[in-house]
């Protein structure tokens, strides 16, 4: 079999409720989540052993091949499905690590799909399903890489018809641990951070065919309730919200995640274009993609 090829696509929260943390320590989210444009590429050639091979511009950041989330995603397969026929990956790494984004996420749920692919596994197979949820709470959302509600911690999706978001990430290049970020939000254990009425009562999101401006009225009433804790860790999260905001058509800015990317929704591609431009310039030391969220 020639070797299989997936794309693992970077995940924005463009927004993140913490609703609470639940008493087992993990917490409980609401989300809207949609994919860019920009992903790492990963090739499965099919075999009888498990390898991975990094490469590309951030492969350095990758550390050890056995600590990767593909790896960890396969192997947890391998314990479910017999004789689970393996391969040799290649990942080709061009999204920040422990950016916010979801790039270790989406790189194990493209495993999965390859592996999938390669041994006639439906995507809903339940074993795939349980794979993904236990491998990192983005990994079922990356699954699908569509874009939609995510709720609990990150297992029940509710599909959105987003339309084409012109915009601008930006990663800083500083990392930030996730779990930094939530104990410097504080929750103790069993501790809601919003009303129990609150939690009840869903956003209603637009409808299919609904137009940017419609989007960016409906997200601009939500926040990203991670933002404040992870730029008190690293500041310079803050000076990436102000050139987004500062730049011309930039209608909403907001950080993804845990941090510490950010981005801006613009109002059309050229002004994302010419935004990305200057804050490259600027900034030649960060990461910076213009393109598109759906």
């Amino acid at each position: 079999m020639p070797g299989l090829i997936e794309e693992g696509r970077a995940k924005v929260n463009l927004t993140l409720r913490v609703v609470g943390r639940r008493v087992d320590g993990y917490h409980d989210l609401e989300s809207v989540v949609a994919f860019a444009d920009c992903a790492d590429r990963l090739t499965l050639t099919p075999g009888p052993t498990l390898a991975l091979k990094t490469t590309g511009p951030l492969a350095q950041d990758c550390g050890e091949s056995t600590d990767n989330l593909v790896f960890k995603a396969a192997q947890l397969l391998g314990e479910r499905v017999p004789d689970l026929r393996f391969g040799d990956f290649i990942l080709d790494k061009v999204l920040p690590v422990a950016a916010g984004i979801g790039g270790g996420s989406a790189d194990a749920a493209a495993a999965l799909r390859l592996l999938a692919q390669a041994n006639g596994l439906a995507i809903d197979d339940a074993r795939l399903i349980e794979v993904a949820q236990l491998t990192g709470a983005d990994v079922p959302v990356c699954l699908a890489s569509r874009a939609c509600v995510m709720t609990g911690v990150g297992e029940t999706l509710l599909p959105l018809s987003l339309p084409k978001l012109p915009c601008v990430m930006v990663n800083p290049r500083v990392p930030v641990a996730t779990s930094d970020v939530f104990k410097a939000l504080g929750l103790r254990n069993g501790e809601l951070l919003v009303g129990a009425t609150d939690v009840f009562r869903g956003t209603a999101w637009p409808e299919a065919g609904a137009s940017i401006e419609d989007w960016v009225e409906a997200l601009a009433a939500g926040s990203n309730d991670l933002e404040a804790p992870a730029t008190r860790i690293q500041p310079v999260i803050g000076e990436v919200l102000s050139a987004l905001s500062a730049a011309n058509g930039a209608w909403l800015a907001r950080m993804s995640g845990s941090g510490a990317t950010c981005f801006a929704i613009f109002e059309n591609t050229p002004e994302a274009q010419r935004a990305s431009q200057k804050i490259q310039l600027d900034h030649p030391q960060w990461w910076v993609h213009a393109g598109t969220l759906s």
